[in-house]
């Protein structure tokens, strides 16, 4: 069931800012401890089946994905050679919406995805509206001529200014252009996600 309720509460339950705004920053340094909790009561202890759940919907979260979405991307990984947590996070990393948010064109996940699905880019010069699909070294994304002027666009590469993009994107922020000049390692995703436990609890 997609969760429909305040989004600084599903914040503070997940103990970690899955919506990548400043404000939840905001918010997780004034109240570090979950909704309707006593900030001067001892945690409970938690179960195992419930830390893996907690963790894996916090990955989940962060990227923005549906359950079917998410555990899709995990029979993906799974299937391919290598590591299953590792190839987790770098189709996670591949998707059109991530790279757009990567890169700076956009203020959260939730937003890149918005324009993606939209189509506000292109991928290869060619305008696209499915946020899922992946790219791959040497695709180029860029906001679509008409729309480089925008207003829209401004504002979030001026706040994005004190934000490096990552090691396998190669960003030309006054183009609004992005190429992919690598595949994302693990060490590229969000930090703070113990994937180990995502795979465990869909191995149960």
């Amino acid at each position: 069931m997609k969760y429909n309720g305040p989004k600084a509460r599903k914040v503070r339950r997940q103990g970690s800012n899955i919506y990548g705004s400043d404000k939840y920053d905001k918010i997780l340094q004034r109240k570090p401890y979950g909704p309707g909790k006593n900030p001067k009561s001892r945690p409970g202890k938690q179960s195992e089946y419930a830390k893996q759940l907690l963790e894996k919907q916090k990955m989940r979260d962060i990227y923005g994905l549906s359950e079917s979405q998410f555990r899709k991307v995990y029979s993906q990984a799974q299937s391919a050679p290598g590591q299953t947590g590792e190839k987790m996070k770098e189709l996670l990393e591949r998707r059109l919406d991530n790279v757009i948010y990567r890169a700076g064109f956009a203020m959260t996940r939730l937003q890149s995805r918005q324009f993606a699905g939209h189509g506000l880019f292109m991928v290869n010069g060619r305008r696209v509206t499915v946020p899922s699909i992946l790219v791959k070294p040497g695709d180029v994304v860029t906001v679509r001529a008409k729309l480089k002027s925008s207003p829209v666009f401004g504002p979030i590469i001026e706040a994005h200014e004190k934000y490096a993009s990552p090691s396998w994107l190669k960003v030309d922020s006054g183009a609004l252009k992005a190429e992919v000049i690598a595949i994302p390692g693990a060490d590229h995703a969000e930090q703070g996600i113990d994937v180990r436990m995502v795979i465990e609890f869909y191995s149960r």
